[in-house]
């Protein structure tokens, strides 16, 4: 089977979740193959808590997926520079911290090295103010650490992931058989359009139905869905003719849509194709090739991290050592719970002081104060 076979396969695997979330595990195995690591998960982390938690995960050890979360989360050494990547975009360990230095932490000698695992390539999919929900592939020490292979697969597969994990969100279903489909529509928060290869549409919801009356956005001309904007109208005419086609089509066609409103809003939408797999049977019920959702843009909110390190110019390790420093206190408790060497401790304060023009770790707090609570800012 070519390269070309296995992501269309894959990507209909990934998209059938969306309905049925029974099938995350197999699609996240197939992924985990697809991108040449031994192991994959859904997770979420927030870096301002140091908290997180998973939602599917395989080829781990069950013990050490909840260990991670109930210790090393708290002191991994690279979840900061995860967080703060662009969504979709892989980032590995040597990305974040020097591959020697991570070696010598807590986090890979205590958890990461018992199993094996030299590496981990993650992606962001979706962030919150303080939080990021991710896709991670980890890397087995008989494959080596993180290639340009593997960041070429993953670029590959996470914009579908990312799609259809935004869309199982959206539905909020834990199942979405095709008898019952059409009940929920009206359930979903988002304009959801049920639409045949040339855009006519077959079905709606009541927020749909709203968004059409408006007509800022999108309006019905002839039965068919015209966007407002001429750029954005030809993408969705190309998006739904391709699924038509199928997965293999949809495998190398644009995931996200932004659509612009008469006022200057934003909108984005996300089409799901109903031709093959578990979506088959919604799609024949309706006469329906593609399932569109639209909801209105939400607006851009710097997490406290992410406003530090754009207004300091920090780097990703200096941004890690100076949450320590502000949440345990002192050059030797952060190096115990970053897990490095007290002196590369002290070289990232240097610059931050240099950097934020602080004169004691009190200051400090208090910038890191200022960024977190918007009263204060």
């Amino acid at each position: 089977m070519d390269e070309a076979e296995r992501l269309s396969r894959l990507v209909g695997h990934v998209y059938d979740a969306t309905l049925d979330p029974e099938l995350w595990p197999d699609a996240l195995t197939q992924t985990a193959q697809f991108v040449r690591g031994s192991a994959a998960g859904l997770f979420w982390k927030d870096v301002c808590s140091k908290n997180g938690g998973h939602v599917v995960t395989v080829g781990l050890e069950p013990r050490y997926t909840e260990l991670y979360f109930e210790k090393y989360v708290k002191i991994d050494p690279i979840s900061t520079g995860q967080v703060l990547a662009a969504i979709e975009e892989p980032v590995a360990t040597g990305d974040v911290i020097p591959y020697d230095e991570f070696l010598k932490t807590r986090m890979y000698r205590e958890w990461a090295r018992p199993q094996q695992l030299v590496d981990c390539v993650t992606a962001v999919l979706d962030k919150s103010a303080t939080s990021a929900a991710m896709l991670g592939v980890f890397r087995h020490e008989r494959d080596g650490v993180a290639d340009a292979e593997m960041r070429r697969h993953m670029r590959l597969v996470v914009p579908h992931i990312r799609r259809a994990v935004l869309v199982a969100r959206t539905i909020d279903l834990k199942s979405a058989e095709a008898a019952s489909f059409a009940d929920t529509l009206d359930g979903i928060s988002a304009a959801t359009f049920l639409v045949d290869a040339a855009g006519h549409i077959v079905q709606l919801n009541a927020a749909a139905r709203s968004l059409l009356e408006h007509a800022d956005v999108l309006r019905a001309g002839s039965g068919r869905l015209i966007a407002r904007d001429r750029e954005a109208d030809q993408a969705l005419s190309e998006v739904f003719a391709a699924a038509d086609r199928g997965d293999a089509a949809m495998a190398t066609t644009s995931v996200t849509l932004t659509l612009a409103a008469a006022g200057g809003a934003r909108y984005v939408a996300h089409v799901l194709p109903l031709t093959s797999g578990t979506r088959r049977r919604v799609g024949n019920t309706y006469s329906a090739v593609a399932a569109l959702f639209v909801h209105a843009a939400a607006p851009s909110t710097l997490s406290c991290p992410e406003a530090i390190v754009k207004a300091y110019k920090l780097t990703p390790a200096e941004l890690r050592v100076l949450l320590a420093i502000v949440e345990v206190g002192g050059i030797p408790a952060a190096a115990l719970v970053l897990g490095v060497g007290a002196e590369t401790v002290r070289t990232h304060l240097r610059h931050i002081y240099e950097k934020t023009g602080a004169s004691r770790q009190l200051d400090l707090a208090k910038i890191v104060g200022r960024f977190s609570n918007p009263l204060l800012r």
